[in-house]
């Protein structure tokens, strides 16, 4: 389960990286929502993936090393509401740089063929 997580991750931190290397503004900020969805998926594995194991523990047990740590799930929680606002800021940016500048280019003009 760890390799495909890894693998995953990485093919889709990759595809971000992609993304941002291309010449339109809807391509980079679609790069940059795959890279923090890619870091979100980090993040969550490093609070320890367990199958079939308790989400909480009963009054009175001692918690064992089996269940999920519920800080990294926070902190993903906190980051995906965090991408959202700043992915609506992003939109609305460029929406208003393609009607300043009439292309959605990049470097604000399209290149000489």
């Amino acid at each position: 389960m760890e390799i495909v997580l890894a693998l995953a991750i990485g093919i889709v931190f990759g595809a971000g990286i992609w993304l941002i290397l291309r010449p339109r503004s809807f391509q980079v900020l679609t790069g940059l929502m795959l890279m923090s969805y890619a870091v979100n998926l980090f993040i969550f594995a490093m609070g320890r993936l367990t199958v079939d194991s308790a989400p909480l523990t009963p009054a009175g047990t001692v918690p064992d090393a089996s269940l999920a740590d519920p800080v990294p799930q926070a902190l993903v929680l906190t980051a995906i509401v965090i991408g959202f606002a700043t992915t609506a800021l992003y939109l609305v940016v460029m929406i208003g740089a393609r009607g300043l500048a009439g292309t959605d280019h990049v470097d604000g003009e399209e290149p000489e063929a």
